[in-house]
């Protein structure tokens, strides 16, 4: 079994299904303890019931949700050694977007990392020890066409984790951001057609995500990159920015069709 994994006390939000459900399978299967939570409060309960773990269901967003799941994360367990921010939403449009859909990206992609962060971080601090998964996925890295609250949300939540490690790394708390590209998951399939022309081609299944993830967690690597060629693009963003903005213009203007003007 894994050193890293083997008796570690985990918490995964979003895991009902999709890369969540996958990452609770893997721990579980390393010999971890595992809670499930999901707003669904059915595919929480499907979830822990495959694989031997202990249901959470509700809100792992909202400043009360966070610290109610916390608390029975705890209680279930005896304490948390490695959570998992992985609820994630990717409301497509871009500044004409509802504002409500801008704040509920923001809080699920980015506050629900904060709010965990700050309930979890003392007592990690404290012993010295602890481990934080952050899904951001390769719009973190890039950029999601067709969805800037998505884009934005999810820079930010990479540029947090980035915070955390670098903050943090000498106090033996560990930070990871997992960056898949396409996975085979609801949010690939509510992408429409720019993201299946995007990812589809490529997608991946969230067990592969899963175990790359354990991969990197062994490694003790921050940037999980499940698609290799994810490292190139990013590498091309910081070192020719105008010719990947094109080249992303490009990919626009060829499977989007703009109104005229």
């Amino acid at each position: 079994m894994s050193t890293a994994l083997a008796g570690q006390r985990c918490v995964v939000t979003g895991a009902g299904r999709g890369i969540g459900a996958a990452l609770a399978e893997a721990f579980t299967a390393e010999g971890a303890a595992v809670v499930v939570n999901d707003l669904d409060p059915a595919a929480a309960a499907a979830t822990a019931a495959r694989i031997g773990a202990v249901a959470v269901p509700g809100d792992a967003a909202g400043r009360d949700g966070v610290a109610a799941l916390i608390d029975a994360a705890r209680s279930a367990l005896g304490g948390i050694d490695v959570y998992c921010a992985n609820a994630g939403i990717a409301p497509g449009g871009g500044p004409e977007a509802p504002e409500a859909l801008w704040t509920a990206a923001w809080e699920v992609n980015v506050m629900a990392h904060v709010r965990a962060a700050e309930l979890l971080l003392p007592e990690w601090l404290e012993r010295g020890g602890g481990r934080f998964v952050a899904t951001v996925s390769a719009a973190g890295l890039l950029t999601m066409l067709g969805s800037a609250p998505y884009s934005v949300s999810k820079h930010a939540a990479l540029s947090f984790a980035e915070w955390l490690s670098a903050t943090y790394r000498h106090r033996g708390i560990k930070v990871h951001a997992l960056c898949p590209q396409g996975v085979r998951t609801r949010i690939l399939e509510s992408a429409g057609e720019l993201g299946q022309a995007l990812m589809g081609a490529t997608a991946l299944g969230a067990e592969q995500v899963a175990a790359d993830t354990l991969r990197a967690i062994r490694e003790e690597r921050f940037l999980i990159l499940p698609h290799p060629e994810v490292a190139d693009y990013y590498a091309a963003r910081a070192t020719d920015t105008d010719h990947w903005l094109d080249a992303m213009n490009r990919l626009q203007r060829k499977f989007v069709v703009e109104e005229e003007r």
